[in-house]
Formats: structure tokens, C-alpha cells, sequence
């Protein structure tokens, strides 16, 4: 069997499971099991071994029992990188690169008038948001915390996959890790965050491939969804200056509430930047 004909009968048959745009999966099953890329699986249409035909047969077995499709090969494209995931690690997602955009949007804008730029992403999971901003800006010094090692280890494994040196991961909850002397003086003129924020209530509804699969840690935000932006948004103020910004992913339905905590913390001049579904996802605020 060839690589197209493989590829009609693996999307009819994702297709039948219940999946969602299987024909896209069905290309990524295809070219991981084969070790091409989709140009060659399309120009060369190559035959499938018995190596590469029991490979398939495995992997369409884990995605049958709701495996996400980015765990099976390892990895998901972010914002230019390529992102190396896997159990006990959050998928990122592609509302998470309208915050990239922002912070190196604003980061630009700030770059005339300072020199050395300090940048911190909290709840840094897989590392993409720090190392897609560290990518765009190598000049900057660039850190992410993360309370889980599993983050840490593959937030580190993907600076050396992408090549950057100017981001540094450090395990520890939210802002712990650089309360050391090492940090006592530091001021980040950028704090990035994308933290869990989902009701703790609404885990069970979710989608079977997340709530079963994707590290609950990396998803559940208390009672109300706001536990962690309680945590943030207080302290954010104790390592920022004057001038500087405090940038959030939001879930749905949590930017006033989020917005009002940053007003009661004394930030100022906040923003509200809308998804490609018009949801209000992104906040950003100033410190004045």
C-alpha cells in the first residue's frame, strides 16, 4: 500500500472514531510513521514497509483510545519552533501565539529605551511561549518557571532543539524560584503568563483527549478558574518597574474579573486583546 492510499484510509477511519479534522491527522500519522515530511508523503507517495505498516497500526491504536495526535508523534509546531511534548506536559495551543505576538509587539516598542531587557513566563510548561519570545528577541535575557520537573526537562530540551541560548528554566512555583539572592534586585520588564484556568468543576467535561491524557496540574484553576491570577498579579508588582508590563492568557468569560484584580493591585492602563473567535484573551497592563 502507498503512502495516499494509507493516508484516505486512516482519515475515513479517524473520521469514523469521532475525530476531528482527521484528514490533517491522518498526514501527520502518515508522515511520522514513514519519517517524512508531508511534502515527500505528497511528492513521493512512497510504499509502507512491514516496519512502517505495524508502526501505523500502533499509532492508530493509541489515537484510537483518544491519545493526543501531538503526544503520538512527539512534538506540535509553535509559532516557528518546533516543540517537543508528552505525557506530563500541556499541549500548547494556538490562541497561546496572540501572546507571543503581543509581548514582542510591545517588547519592540520598549527596546529603543532599554538595553538589557529581563523577560519572565510563568507556568512555563513546554517552555514555547519563553522560547518563541526568546527566539524573536536574542539579545534579551529570558527565564520561565515551572513547578514541575517534567516541564523543566522539556523546556530545556527545547532551547537546545531550537537552538536558543538566551532562556533559562528554573523549577519552582510562579515567582519561588527567583526569589533567591541571585534575583533579589531583579525588575522584568515583561511578565508573560499562560496559567491554568480552568474550573475545577468543568475537568470532567472536557474534551476526553485533555482531561484524560493532558497533566491536570497544567489545567486546573480552583473552584473559579482566577486562583492562579490571584497569585500573579500581586506579586507581579514586586518585580516589575515603572513601565513595565504584566501580559495573561485568559479562559473565557474571566476578563473582567482579571481586569478588576489588576486595577485593586495599582496596575494601570489595561488592554484587552480578543482571539480569532472574538473571546477576550489576552490582558495587558502596566505598571505606573
Amino acid at each position: 500500500m502507498n503512502a495516499l492510499e494509507a493516508l484516505k484510509q486512516t482519515a475515513a477511519l479517524l473520521s469514523n472514531w469521532g475525530i476531528q479534522q482527521s484528514e490533517k491527522e491522518a498526514e501527520l500519522l502518515i508522515s511520522y510513521c514513514l519519517g517524512i515530511d508531508k511534502v515527500g508523503l505528497y511528492r513521493d507517495n512512497p510504499e509502507l514497509n512491514d516496519e512502517s505498516s505495524l508502526k501505523l497500526l500502533s499509532v492508530l491504536h493509541r489515537r484510537r483510545n483518544r491519545e493526543p495526535v501531538q503526544y503520538i508523534v512527539g512534538y506540535v509546531e509553535f509559532y516557528g519552533l518546533t516543540i517537543k511534548v508528552g505525557r506530563g506536559v500541556l499541549i500548547p495551543r494556538p490562541e497561546t501565539e496572540l501572546l507571543v505576538e503581543e509581548a514582542i509587539k510591545t517588547i519592540s516598542n520598549l527596546k529603543s529605551q532599554i538595553s538589557n531587557l529581563k523577560i519572565l513566563d510563568l507556568c512555563t510548561g513546554s517552555g514555547c511561549l519563553a522560547l518563541a519570545i526568546a527566539k524573536h528577541l536574542p539579545h534579551a535575557e529570558v527565564y520561565g518557571t515551572d513547578i514541575s520537573e517534567e516541564a523543566i526537562t522539556h523546556a530545556i530540551e527545547n532551547a537546545s532543539i531550537n537552538s536558543i541560548s538566551n532562556a533559562t528554566f528554573l523549577k519552582g512555583h510562579l515567582f519561588e524560584p527567583i526569589a533567591s539572592e541571585a534575583f533579589y534586585d531583579a525588575a522584568f520588564d515583561i511578565i508573560v503568563s499562560n496559567p491554568p484556568y480552568i474550573k475545577s468543576s468543568d475537568i470532567a467535561g472536557l474534551q476526553t483527549e485533555i482531561r484524560d491524557w493532558e497533566p491536570l496540574d497544567a489545567l486546573d484553576g480552583g473552584d473559579d478558574g482566577l486562583r492562579f491570577y490571584r497569585e500573579i498579579i500581586p506579586s507581579a508588582m514586586r518585580h516589575m518597574k515603572k513601565g513595565s508590563y504584566l501580559m495573561l492568557e485568559l479562559g473565557i468569560g474571566q476578563a473582567a474579573a482579571v481586569s478588576g484584580m489588576a486595577k485593586e493591585a495599582g496596575l494601570g492602563d489595561v488592554v484587552l486583546i480578543k482571539d480569532y473567535s472574538g473571546v477576550d484573551r489576552i490582558l495587558k497592563v502596566m505598571k505606573v
